[in-house]
């Protein structure tokens, strides 16, 4: 059997307030064209399929067609609800959707009960895993004392294990959406650790012939049998490095067999670029970054007006812009900026630098509030001396 592993589309996401739909009816796509260059049996895709829990009208659309074209392509579909998913939502009407090869695992309940594919092999077993937030499923799971996600996945791995007992012979994929330990964030995820300490060991997944994880976005090897497929897209200026990938997964009568690596196509790419608004306008060493989402680290000596109009004229995807001054961050140096000043002169670089230089008038205010304050602390110094000592009041 091939499985093909995916995760974390997280459709209806936008980058930096723009809309990533197209960009990801695009990837998806490519892993359906990839289902059928394959050859592949089963698409896994463990959590995060939506980015919010209610997600609008066109997402649902984008998700569908994505669904569609998959099976379509011949792959048998098993989805689990991640974090930033409903599982309410995702898995309205699962029993009519397994009907038609897409089987979606949101239910706590039923997370011990497989999904089992035949081959010429035998059986394979599919154990799909929700998401697992400790206060709302540790009743359901049993364990009211629980408070870590570790005790709630060793609870669900604890009933798994059962049920593949009473399976023998049978090879087993388990998909989890679960942050584990060796596992590297990009810092566009979520976290998940108000339900308690969000990481849990690789050793709870001991046993199984192949892990498929969710929730971490960049591909990662945790072990030959455990890994992270990362999303698809890129959804931070963190993962500019990254190259997105599938892992595409053979099962033999043994169990695991192979595991490759393949990579998606590059949607868009991602620079972030530094210099003074005129160079990046002008200079051809940015000639590459004219068709990517673009970060942009301005450094000219004072504020461009309107920055990112200019930047869009060049780079119609640039998406943020910020201004750093040449000698680097005044708040860095704060102490030393005011060492020695007066602090009429500290308040009037402070006004300046929020709203504009403050006129005379406005600066006689703030001198005879400063001079106020000064009375004002000289008469609770006064008055701290003259106050009698506790010795003194009880004698």
């Amino acid at each position: 059997m091939r499985i093909l592993h995916t995760s974390d589309w997280h459709i209806g996401r936008t980058f930096h307030g723009v809309d990533l739909l197209a960009d990801q009816a695009r990837v998806l796509s490519a892993v359906a064209e990839l289902v059928v260059a394959e050859s592949v049996d089963v698409v896994v895709v463990p959590g995060d399929i939506y980015d919010r829990s209610i997600p609008n009208a066109d997402a649902i659309g984008v998700c569908n067609r994505g669904f569609e074209a998959i099976r379509a392509a011949g792959a048998t579909i098993i989805a689990t609800s991640g974090n930033h998913d409903s599982p309410a939502r995702l898995g309205a009407g699962a029993s009519f959707a397994a009907a038609g090869g897409l089987h979606l695992c949101t239910r706590v309940a039923d997370a011990h009960r497989p999904i089992v594919l035949p081959d010429d092999d035998g059986d394979v077993a599919f154990y799909g895993i929700p998401y697992l937030e400790p206060e709302i499923t540790r009743l359901e799971l049993g364990v009211p004392q629980a408070h870590s996600h570790a005790e709630i996945l060793d609870a669900a791995m604890a009933r798994i294990r059962a049920d593949i007992a009473a399976r023998p012979g049978t090879r087993t994929v388990v998909l989890a959406h679960a942050f584990v330990t060796g596992g590297e964030a990009t810092g566009s995820e979520r976290s998940i650790s108000v339900g308690g300490v969000e990481t849990v060991s690789m050793s709870a997944f001991d046993g199984i012939d192949y892990v498929a994880l969710g929730h971490l976005h960049s591909p990662q090897q945790l072990s030959e049998s455990v890994r992270y497929s990362g999303s698809p897209l890129p959804y931070s200026f963190g993962e500019s490095s990254h190259r997105k990938a599938v892992w595409i997964v053979d099962l033999d009568a043994g169990g695991l067999a192979a595991v490759h690596r393949h990579e998606l196509p590059l949607v868009r790419g991602l620079s972030r670029l530094t210099g003074t608004i005129e160079s990046l306008l002008t200079d051809t060493e940015f000639v590459a970054a004219e068709e990517h989402y673009v970060s942009a680290t301005l450094t000219d000596t004072t504020r461009p007006v309107d920055p990112m109009r200019k930047l869009r004229e060049r780079f119609p995807h640039a998406v943020h812009v910020e201004w750093a001054r040449p000698e680097g961050s005044p708040e860095l140096h704060y102490r030393e900026r005011v060492h020695g000043r007066r602090d009429t002169e500290v308040a009037a670089s402070f006004l300046t630098d929020v709203r504009g230089t403050p006129s005379k008038g406005e600066m006689t205010w703030v001198e005879r509030a400063l001079a106020a304050a000064v009375r004002e602390t000289d008469s609770d110094r006064a008055e701290s001396a003259h106050e009698p000592e506790p010795s003194e009041l009880t004698a």
